[in-house]
This record gives C-alpha cells, sequence and structure tokens, in this order.
C-alpha cells in the first residue's frame, strides 16, 4: 500500500467515531495483557437482591447489562449528549433511570442524599463528595480507571510538546483523596500493562475517539509520525502501548 492509500486508509478511521462504549472495532487489532482483577466479578461480589445501583458513565450500558441487575433497582448517568440519547432509547424503556450528568462539569449528582446502596464509576470520572452524598452509608463504591500513564508516551510522540492531562492521576493519590473524604478502602490494585497495536489504523482510531488522551490529533497534523509508526508495525509485527489502570472498592462512612 503506498504514502496515499495509507493516508485515506488512516482517515477513514480517524472519521468513524464510535457509538456508547464499544471498541470493538478493535478487535483483533489491539492486544493487551490481562488484568490481575476481573472488575465484573468484582461488581458481582455486591449485587445482592434488593441493591439499588448507580452506574455513573454508563456509555450505552454495554458492561451494565452484563450484570443482570433488576432494572427497577438500577439508575445510570451520562454526559456525553450522543450517548445519553443512546441510553434514553435503549436503557430507559427497559425500565432502567436514566440521568444526565457531567461529573466535569455539573456540581449535583441529581439523585436525592442515600439513594444507593452500591455505585459504579469504570472509567468515569466521579466527584467523591457527591458520591458520598447519593451512597448510603456503609454503602460501597467499585471504581475502575484509566490512570494518568495510559497511552501517554505514544501521545508524546505524536504530538510534539503534550505534558499528558492527567499526570498524578494515580491509586496512591486516589486513595489518599478516597480517605480524606470519609471513605474506607477495602481493596485497591494497579496495572501497567503492555498493549499492542497491531496496525496504525487502529491507532487513528483509537486517538480521534479519546481526544482527552490526544488532544489535537489529526491524520494530517500527525502524518510523519504516523508514517514511523508504520515503518515499526512492518519491522515488529505491532506498535507497542502502555496502558495504565487501577482498581478502588471504598465503603462509604457517613
Amino acid at each position: 500500500m503506498n504514502r496515499e492509500e495509507l493516508l485515506a486508509q488512516w482517515r477513514q478511521e480517524e472519521q468513524r467515531g464510535m457509538s456508547g462504549w464499544d471498541f470493538s472495532h478493535l478487535q483483533g487489532r489491539y492486544t493487551v495483557e490481562p488484568l490481575p482483577w476481573d472488575y465484573q466479578e468484582r461488581v458481582r461480589e455486591f449485587l445482592r437482591p434488593g441493591v439499588r445501583l448507580l452506574d455513573m458513565g454508563t456509555g450505552g450500558g454495554e458492561i451494565l447489562l452484563s450484570f443482570r441487575h433488576p432494572y427497577y433497582l438500577t439508575s445510570v448517568t451520562e454526559g456525553w449528549e450522543p450517548n445519553f440519547q443512546l441510553c434514553q432509547k435503549k436503557l430507559a424503556p427497559l425500565g432502567i433511570t436514566v440521568k444526565r450528568y457531567d461529573s466535569e462539569k455539573d456540581s449535583a449528582m441529581p439523585f436525592p442524599d442515600d439513594s444507593f446502596d452500591l455505585v459504579l464509576s469504570r472509567h468515569e470520572s466521579y466527584n467523591l463528595q457527591e458520591v458520598s452524598r447519593v451512597l448510603k452509608n456503609g454503602g460501597f463504591f467499585v471504581t475502575q480507571q484509566v490512570g494518568g500513564e495510559n497511552s501517554l508516551p505514544l501521545a508524546k510522540k505524536l504530538l510534539p510538546g503534550f505534558k499528558g492531562n492527567y499526570v498524578g492521576f494515580h491509586l496512591e493519590n486516589e486513595t489518599c483523596r478516597f480517605r480524606a473524604a470519609g471513605f474506607r478502602i477495602m481493596f485497591q490494585d494497579q496495572a501497567f500493562l503492555e498493549g499492542r497495536f497491531l496496525d496504525v489504523g487502529a491507532l487513528c482510531f483509537q486517538a480521534s475517539v479519546c481526544p482527552w488522551e490526544f488532544p489535537g490529533f489529526s491524520v494530517d497534523r500527525c502524518q510523519e509520525t504516523l508514517f514511523q509508526f508504520q515503518h515499526q508495525v512492518e519491522a515488529l509485527g505491532f506498535l507497542p502501548n502502555l496502558e495504565h489502570r487501577f482498581l478502588i472498592i471504598a465503603k462509604n462512612k457517613k
């Protein structure tokens, strides 16, 4: 494939977009080591009968629906308008309560005090004071987060001068914040994993749908670096990436 054909292919990936929180487009094109924990299994430990559940930043409910928790006991928030509309069409008809909420912009969550027994946040930002408020005393907060080092080496190569938007967002700092907010840490873990992009187009898709990690990315702006990456893929068979994840399970204390 010549240079112009590659650029055309990469531009298609850049413009593809994504619905919900669904990265299935990268299946077979990106691999990563397994996490040392299973988020879904850890959540299921808390899904007892009668538990009132909130899933923050649910995307399109992809992970939430796998839990098969009673819909009338389930609420979700979503702050990105396309995903909020998707939730209205996909989740609300099931009986799930859907609320618009962006924890980075909105001050108060749209629920009364002591509404939930369990709050989940998988790769969604959170306001600990608000989580504590809507959680009952003794309720649990389970969150898996993308750490501040995630994809940062690649982003720095693609975007010269970029320092990272979330440096310092890691397990050690967050557990301190949790304790200061009155939570008791029940479990914590952190992992740095090697991911592998098997083609450069897969990276272009990822960078385009994750602008908070690759701000200002475009194929045209970054094409020379992308061609360097193409040579690396042709030589090694993959382009290495760093994944950074951490998991915190905390009990609310009021």
